[in-house]
């Protein structure tokens, strides 16, 4: 177990790479416009959102080579792109070179949702499985709050010039990264099923447990494979229905859930609210505090309470919160601290539920032969649907106040709970096999043809 322990560990540190690139660039953004004289616009498009459509190409593209290349060169290549970034956004003479290395740095993130959940599900024993892929969202946020920390230091420290270090200094984790994943062995499933190479997947196994029945685990991994080449079906088809409905469904109410408006543009709606100090307890690092606390909580309970279970819990956060911050901006009831602690419940429902369920459920749910395509799709859907949040807030925010906007997102996750009721599975301490022969639909054997003298 301490081998998977420690493998889980450094793959998922692909995830601190992606929450420290997503959150450095705030410290910045202003310096870069004031230095190359930007409009908002272009600031906006060349800047603060390239990354973020890098992450939607990544997501979209990176079942290729985690299928092709194999899981762990893949992690290896996420970590080449990660270090490219960081060195050539720091040294960037102007914005048009600036966007194309964090365009850069955004695929990484993007190939990193798909290939480092992918990898670890692959390894983890059943039932420690929510609670190993969960390291990777840890990660994330560790990454995130690391990032402010990082900028307040070196912004303490150096001044106006301190951005290029600000950006820079993710090529040291970057360059630990790409060393480390290097030692990490081939995932067995993908030396099976992707190269047939069952003695080097035994190998894996064998060190992954040394008691466990490498043969029949094997077996079991071929069988099911069988079933896939047999269906011969495309992955959008009714075969993989379910799976794919479950993976958009989670992805989808991740991000309607409002967690990326509150974690960009809460800042902005409690200064219009004229909130004051108070609107300090929801300062970056606060919120990457709280989101982290959480997420180890998350982490803790996910393989003994259950997924189901704690969406559950999160959604009764998101519920309570949510109205009542609606209900605050309706009413004009906005003093106090009352709002920021709302806040802070919200961020503690998601990094508790959603935050540590989201890359193990879809990564659980599609079988081994398309789980890197599945990845892929679920990944794609959360990232266009933040892209597109993050696109839209700014008009929505100018064109309503606080309260039907916070309505909204308390309606999506009303409808949240009625997936968990009626749709979503259980997936705690199953084996990636038999869930696949839960959640995937067998094909219908086709009718045979009359003979020509039959009545």
């Amino acid at each position: 177990m301490s081998r998977i322990v420690q493998w889980s560990i450094t793959v998922a540190l692909a995830g601190f790479l992606f929450g420290f690139d997503t959150a450095v660039i705030s410290g910045a953004d202003k310096p870069i416009q004031a230095l190359w004289g930007l409009s908002d616009l272009q600031h906006g498009l060349l800047v603060m959102s390239m990354a973020l459509w890098g992450t939607v190409i990544g997501a979209i593209g990176g079942n290729w080579p985690t299928d092709r290349l194999g899981r762990r060169a893949t992690l290896v290549l996420i970590g080449i792109l990660y270090l490219s970034s960081a060195v050539g956004s720091a040294l960037s003479t102007d914005p048009y070179w600036f966007s194309f290395f964090r365009l850069i740095g955004g695929i990484g993130v993007g190939i990193s949702s798909v290939a480092a959940p992918t990898y670890i599900s692959e390894i983890a024993p059943a039932k420690h499985r929510g609670a190993l892929v969960g390291l990777y969202q840890f990660n994330i946020v560790f990454g995130i709050l690391m990032a402010f920390v990082s900028n307040f230091v070196l912004g303490s420290l150096l001044g106006e010039g301190a951005w290029r270090w600000m950006l820079g200094i993710e090529a040291v984790p970057a360059l630990l990264y790409t060393l480390m994943i290097c030692r990490v062995p081939k995932s067995p499933r993908w030396l099976i099923l992707k190269r047939n190479d069952v003695e080097g997947a035994s190998e894996v196994l064998r060190k992954i447990d040394p008691n466990a029945d490498v043969d029949h685990e094997i077996a079991t991994i071929r069988a099911a494979e069988t079933s896939e080449q047999k269906a011969h079906a495309p992955f959008f088809s009714g075969r993989y229905r379910l799976p794919i409905l479950l993976a958009f469904l989670i992805a989808f109410f991740n991000q309607l859930s409002g967690i990326n408006f509150i974690i960009y543009y809460a800042p902005r709606v409690f200064e219009a609210a004229e909130l004051g100090n108070s609107a300090a307890l929801l300062s970056s690092a606060g919120i990457g505090l709280v989101n982290l606390v959480f997420t180890m909580a998350g982490m803790a309970l996910i393989d003994r309470l259950g997924r189901r279970t704690l969406l559950y819990v999160g959604s009764v956060g998101y519920l309570v919160s949510l109205v009542m911050i609606s209900r605050a901006f309706f009413l004009g009831d906005l003093g106090g601290i009352e709002v920021p602690l709302l806040l802070g419940l919200f961020i503690a429902a998601h990094a508790i539920s959603q935050g540590a369920i989201i890359w193990v459920f879809i990564a659980e749910v599609f079988p081994n032969h398309v789980r890197a395509r599945g990845q892929s799709f679920g990944s794609s859907v959360h990232w266009i649907c933040a892209a597109l949040i993050t696109l839209v807030m700014p008009w929505v925010l100018g064109t309503f106040n606080g309260g039907p906007v916070f309505a909204f997102f308390a309606v999506m996750m009303a409808l949240q709970v009625l997936f968990v009721k009626f749709l979503m599975p259980e997936t705690k301490g199953v084996s990636l096999e038999v869930l696949q022969e839960r959640l995937v639909r067998e094909p219908t054997p086709k009718a045979r043809p009359a003979s020509a003298g039959s009545r």
